[in-house]
């Protein structure tokens, strides 16, 4: 009788005496008699096949690593049960702290993107109040002075002719003709920067 068909008949204990001396025939025994329950018994706790096929092997690797220290005795069915038991316990864990994990890049990438977001509103509000501002200290002098006494300073037509020693008539000419002059030049600018930033 082969050595493989006599290990069949062999009780769990003797097994475990020949796992213990280094027998791989004795693995390859343990492990037909045991693969298929440990498959099931991982998948039902795990309810993912390849997670499932992964412990089982790692469960016949210890066993065959920590061969020399099974105990005759001791119950190898059990053994290898408690085994699995302990592996679907550490991938539980481990799917706890990768789940975690997967959360707060989540919430990272959403708050950076917000923040970013707010980031660039704020540059391209910047770059376009600079762009008015130039435009503004373009104007021809007396009318950028009226129209920045009006539009920074708030002040009313007849402030500005009494500050100025002007008629109101002359500031509202001044204001008319500073907003039509802006109205042309930035008109083209704002079409540029909804075109770059929409």
């Amino acid at each position: 009788m082969a050595r493989a068909s006599r290990y069949r008949m062999c009780s769990d204990a003797e097994l475990a005496e020949f796992l213990r001396s280094g027998d791989p025939v004795a693995f390859a025994e343990v492990y037909d008699r045991y693969n298929t329950v440990l498959l099931a018994h991982a998948f039902r706790k795990l309810e993912n096949r390849e997670e499932a096929r992964d412990i089982v092997q790692e469960t016949f690797s210890l066993v065959w690593q920590r061969r020399e220290h099974l105990d005759p005795g001791s119950n190898l069915s059990g053994y290898l049960f408690t085994t699995v038991r302990n592996l679907v316990l550490n991938c539980f864990a481990h799917r706890k702290v990768k789940d975690k994990y997967h959360l707060s890049m989540e919430q990272f990438a959403a708050a950076y993107g917000k923040s970013q977001e707010a980031a660039d509103h704020l540059i391209r509000e910047k770059q376009l109040a600079d762009a008015i501002g130039r435009e503004i200290e373009e104007l021809p002098a007396r009318m950028r002075n009226v129209f920045k006494l009006s539009r920074r300073e708030h002040l009313d037509h007849k402030e500005i002719a009494s500050r100025l020693r002007i008629s109101e008539q002359t500031v509202s000419s001044h204001i008319t003709h500073a907003l039509k002059i802006l109205r042309t030049r930035l008109s083209t600018l704002l079409l540029f920067f909804f075109l770059l930033f929409s």
